[in-house]
């Protein structure tokens, strides 16, 4: 029996990131979570990376990407990935607060969705480095459809001081 390619499934970006407890240890199991999830491939994991955290006074993150395969429309993914971050005991409380996991819809192959629970693309995706970095390391000729261009050129003209390579995913 041959294996055919799945026509029907999506190429997608998700951002992960972390700042409390074992973070490392909780993105890898995050990644695995994924992996286990039906209807769900995975592509490639970026590297690990260090950034300052954006908001309250808190510690610096670990901040990944990851592209994926899904059969998954883009609303019961979101449910996947709060469901993954609340396995992890991510509660949201304040806004840019810390967290032990987050998980954000980045990319969904080239589509522009706005309702009142997601939005793709990630609305600040162009502004920020450290999604743009990793997401850039692996996926650096996908075309954010909003502006048009590469992630590779998208990463260009953001400050990228902040993001510090630490390891492999």
């Amino acid at each position: 029996m041959s294996h055919q390619a799945n026509i029907s499934a999506s190429k997608v970006a998700i951002a992960l990131g972390s700042n409390l407890g074992d973070s490392i240890a909780t993105l890898e199991a995050a990644i695995k979570a994924l992996e286990r999830t039906p209807g769900i491939e995975i592509v490639i994991v970026s590297s690990w990376y260090q950034t300052k955290a954006i908001g309250p006074s808190q510690p610096d993150y670990i901040n990944g990407c990851v592209s994926i395969l899904t059969e998954q429309e883009p609303h019961s993914l979101l449910q996947i990935l709060l469901e993954i971050e609340r396995e992890f005991g991510r509660i949201r409380q304040e806004r840019w607060g810390p967290r032990t996991l987050d998980l954000d819809l980045l990319l969904y192959d080239d589509l522009i969705l706005e309702t009142a629970t997601l939005q793709i693309p990630h609305p600040r995706i162009q502004e920020r480095a450290f999604v743009l970095v990793p997401l850039a390391e692996i996926e650096p000729n996908w075309v954010e459809p909003v502006s048009g261009k590469m992630i590779q050129e998208l990463v260009k003209v953001v400050d990228c001081t902040s993001v510090n390579l630490i390891g492999n995913g």
